[in-house]
């Protein structure tokens, strides 16, 4: 379970887990790796996602030299065989694990986590709750998240009254930007937003 948290480098929510390596962490098991400190676990939303500790990534490195267990099989004994290749490599090169499993730059990100991204753009840009800034600037402080699954999370957001969007009231204030980052919606085009909680 450590080692399908270390190849992604992130937040990794149950139907993630299960994507890519078959296994969902929850129950007993995640209890005691939250209890041993080795993996993070928080709900967003109804989503439980997990992501690798500080003491998670330690248990990894140390990992690569253990060795399999006792009467292990061929499976098992190719794979550590594999770990103990790689902390060779770690150690000749002077790296660490850290600089080999990086988060994809095309790894998809979760409804959840552009929520979030979108929330934490927001929060940067108003002064306080509530206060309607531009889809232009909040667009710019999302960076590399897809405008399609950005346009998506707004829509999700706005139909859940959990963001307000509205047009600009003044047509002839807006910039080429300002056009161009506006979210069409109900047969208009929204170019603020505001969001009520923190």
């Amino acid at each position: 379970m450590l080692f399908a948290l270390l190849a992604e480098a992130r937040e990794l929510s149950n139907n993630e887990l299960d994507e890519r390596a078959g296994l969902r962490l929850d129950g007993k098991e995640r209890r005691r790796l939250n209890d041993l400190k080795l993996v993070d676990s928080h709900k967003e939303g109804r989503v439980l996602v997990h992501e690798l500790t500080d003491l998670g990534w330690r248990w990894c490195a140390e990992e690569l030299t253990a060795g399999p267990g006792a009467r292990p099989g061929s499976i098992e004994r190719a794979f550590y065989a594999v770990l103990a290749g790689l902390s060779r490599y770690l150690d000749a090169s002077e790296r660490s694990l850290a600089d080999i499993f990086v988060p994809g730059k095309d790894a998809a990100l979760s409804d959840a986590e552009v929520e979030d991204a979108i929330a934490t753009g927001y929060r940067i840009l108003a002064r306080e709750p509530g206060e309607f800034v531009k889809l232009s600037g909040l667009r710019g402080q999302l960076g590399d998240v897809p405008r399609e699954a950005t346009d998506a999370a707004l829509g999700r957001m706005y139909k859940a009254q959990r963001v307000n969007l509205v047009p600009q009231s003044n047509q002839r204030a807006l910039t080429d930007a300002d056009r161009e980052s506006a979210l069409r919606i109900g047969g208009e085009f929204k170019h603020l937003i505001s969001i009520e909680r923190r």
